[in-house]
């Protein structure tokens, strides 16, 4: 039997309201086999369970750990070469990524993700050449990293299957191009296309191999409308629903996507999947960047959550979702670090701060996120985008044992007025090196700055000496055939609202609704 009592200043307990958080002083949590049994005085837990290893101090703030709800590789598409372009023509400037063991790659990230706070991580896969098999073999180093580092993962292989590169038909867009470079891409593009039938065979072998998993859960992801016809987003969700899983879906990041589904469907692509019966709790939408106030409307009545990808919106281009009309509207909204923080790295922390930040607009109004309402994007509202539900994402009684150890005078040194709620001020100035501990389901993985499973300097000494070396000759040409495209895929885009019938300007309030 493991167990532990973990005695702590203050334990957050979870979130009341937008304005409120649960907060326990001077108290104390016990697990039991990563299982929370009970919360209650400090001094009353002590003497019940005096023999039990205790964690913790009068210092310590006691939080649910964080969820970050979209998330995609390791070593970032900058560390790879890519630059911060507009989201379409990033997606050619990450043509020339290197190939690395996904098992290393996957490591790198869940270190920066831990030390943060973070103990749940929706990973969504893709871009893996076939066959089958090798993206079977991708698939499970992914899930054997987190397993061996302790980490809880919900894990999804992105379905893509047609418009690989532009926001058309693979076929149309390789035309535009010379005839021998044309021919280079359309090889590249057709060793990426995988049939919906394997994408559907990867899911029923991945959930097979993962049963009896505690950490590690598979769910469903159609990539988005532009990546999926019609007939594969039903197909999809009548998997979800005959195997009881979430799904996954990026939709409307950018200004494109808005347009292009008005060129397929005639509507929003919200009201579209509203039509095909997508929408609902199941369904989590990553960005929602350009949702009008009628698809809002539209995700709250059908119980559709959203991720809010805050940093990764403001990195691309994409535009500042509106957080505030979520909240406003009832929406439960998750948070993403996606590829990479602001600070290009996966704080938890930075993250929090920057989403409680870019959405203060001007006036007097009591319509800004609030520190707790960020709290719950971080963790209970969080929870509810993944396979594991109410399970994680607050503290309570019989909710799974995923905690974060904070201490308060390491975040607040040398000073803090108390006249600043407890849970803003550490929201607000806590670093990394505030956090002391992160325990996932009972067990601490991450004490005093070490991971207690996995070596994480040899980890990365490994990565350095692998990408020390010289590139393959095949990442080789996928850079130069990236580059080569590079220009005729913003010469697609410098087009594509030109030919709206409205001819309004990319960016405009109106062009919102």
């Amino acid at each position: 039997m493991s167990q532990t009592l973990i005695v702590a200043g203050w334990i957050v307990k979870g979130v009341i309201d937008r304005h409120t958080a649960d907060i326990l002083r001077d108290g104390a949590l016990y697990q039991r086999d990563g299982v929370i049994v009970e919360i209650g005085d400090a001094q009353e837990l002590l003497a019940k369970y005096p023999n039990v290893p205790r964690l913790g101090s009068p210092d310590t703030v006691l939080l649910p750990g964080f969820i970050n709800s979209h998330h995609h590789v390791g070593l970032t598409p900058l560390q790879h070469g890519s630059p911060d372009y507009a989201l379409e023509l990033w997606f050619a400037s990450r043509m020339g990524t290197r190939e690395i063991d996904l098992y290393l790659d996957t490591l790198y990230s869940a270190f920066e993700m831990i030390a943060s706070g973070i103990t749940t991580v929706q990973h969504i896969h893709g871009w893996r050449p076939g066959p089958l098999s090798s993206i079977h073999e991708a698939a499970s180093g992914v899930l054997k990293a987190y397993q061996d580092i302790g980490m809880r993962a919900s894990y999804s292989f992105a379905v893509r299957e047609q418009n690989l590169l532009v926001y058309e038909a693979d076929r149309d867009f390789v035309k535009r191009l010379p005839a021998d470079l044309g021919a280079k891409l359309a090889a590249h593009l057709k060793a990426h296309q995988v049939p919906l039938v394997d994408h559907l065979q990867l899911f029923d072998m991945l959930v097979q191999d993962n049963e009896g998993q505690s950490l590690t859960r598979i769910q469903l992801a159609p990539a988005n409308l532009h990546w999926c016809s019609d007939e594969t987003l039903l197909a999809i969700k009548e998997r979800s629903d005959k195997a009881g899983v979430p799904m996954h879906m990026h939709l409307l990041e950018t200004a494109y996507q808005k347009e292009y589904a008005r060129r397929r469907t005639g509507k929003t692509a919200v009201a579209h999947l509203n039509d095909l019966a997508l929408l609902g709790p199941s369904l989590t939408l990553g960005h929602g960047v350009w949702l009008t106030e009628a698809d809002i409307e539209m995700v709250a009545h059908t119980g559709t959550c959203i991720c809010h990808n805050c940093s990764s919106n403001l990195r691309l281009r994409s535009g500042v979702a509106p957080l505030n009309a979520f909240a406003r509207y009832g929406v439960t909204v998750g948070m993403g670090l996606d590829e990479a923080g602001i600070n290009e790295d996966r704080d938890m922390l930075q993250e929090m701060r920057l989403a409680l930040r870019v959405h203060r607009t001007p006036g007097m109004e009591d319509d800004v996120p609030t520190c707790p309402q960020i709290l719950k994007m971080a963790t209970e509202d969080g929870a509810r985008t993944t396979p594991f539900g109410a399970k994680i994402g607050r503290l309570e009684t019989g909710r799974l044992a995923d905690l974060v150890l904070m201490n308060w005078k390491t975040a607040t040194y040398p000073y803090q007025d108390d006249n600043i709620p407890m849970l803003d001020a550490l929201m607000q100035r806590a670093k990394t090196n505030a956090v002391d501990t992160v325990m996932i389901e009972g067990e601490v993985v991450y004490n005093e700055g070490r991971f207690t499973r996995v070596d994480r300097d040899a980890i990365l000494r490994e990565i350095e000496q692998i990408l020390a070396r010289p590139r393959a000759p095949q990442d080789r040409a996928n850079r130069e055939l990236g580059s080569a495209v590079f220009p005729y895929v913003k010469a697609f885009y410098s087009e594509y609202f030109a030919q709206t019938p409205t001819r309004e300007p990319f960016y405009t309030p109106s062009s919102r609704t």
